[in-house]
């Protein structure tokens, strides 16, 4: 088989570990050590209770991501695109290290949305999250939509809410267009971004995984690598642009 020339790469948590920000569900995980702190990330308990909503707000004010640069593997991606190989990156995470890290905003398809953004449930308002963490540290502590007064949220995707159609048309054209599917840092037991490794595997592309515990998709898989993403990302992402 030849060489690809189209590579599409699914990022989860596991890519950002080497920044500093915790995974979700890895044997040190934020869920996995306090299962609790899921509480805050699911919508119905988010809107019905403001004390859910007052946590999530300080939780924001010191979540590991303001503090966050970006690592080898995400600079790895950058070395593919501009070898002129990255047909996406397909990112679950909320932390923008890939734009961060130079790749172009144009190629990372963000499923669950931005830590960076604000949005209003009730007016769909975007405002930037410094401004509304000031707003917190000046003592607000559920601070209020500035134009309806609704319930304000981070611009993610919580648990009970669907991912946006746009952006998951994006994410399944990006897995069923490129000859290698590559899946960072993720459980793969999320959907529907898990299911992204079988729209890719039906397109006939190649699949290689790289994740330091066991994904339901490793026996589909071409290539699995457990090695730590930081050091085993940029080599694979090396050997993909010397065969090129």
């Amino acid at each position: 088989m030849n060489e690809p020339t189209h590579v599409s790469v699914l990022t989860g948590a596991g890519i950002s570990t080497d920044s500093g920000i915790p995974d979700y569900r890895g044997p040190q995980g934020v869920w996995t050590k306090n299962p609790q702190a899921a509480v805050t990330a699911t919508i119905e308990h988010y809107l019905a209770d403001p004390d859910v909503r007052r946590a999530a707000w300080q939780a924001r004010l010191d979540h590991p991501a303001w503090a966050a640069t970006p690592n080898a593997a995400h600079r790895a991606l950058v070395d593919l695109e501009r070898a002129g190989l990255l047909r996406a990156i397909i990112t679950q995470n909320i932390d923008e290290l890939h734009q961060r890290a130079g790749s172009a905003a144009g190629k990372v398809i963000e499923l669950h949305g931005t830590l960076h953004r604000v949005e209003c449930v009730a007016c769909d308002l975007i405002t930037p999250m410094p401004e509304v963490l000031d707003r917190v540290r000046a003592g607000e502590e559920d601070p209020p939509c500035p134009r309806c007064g609704g319930i304000q949220k981070s611009n993610t995707i919580s648990f009970g809410q669907q991912l946006k159609p746009a952006v998951l048309d994006a994410a399944r054209d990006a897995a069923r267009s490129c000859e290698l599917f590559l899946a960072v840092g993720t459980s793969l037991t999320v959907h529907p971004a898990a299911g992204l490794c079988g729209e890719a595997l039906d397109a006939g592309a190649r699949l290689v995984i790289m994740n330091a515990e066991p994904t339901p998709y490793d026996p589909f898989a071409d290539q699995v690598i457990n090695e730590p993403i930081g050091r085993a990302l940029p080599e694979l992402v090396k050997q993909i642009i010397e065969r090129s």
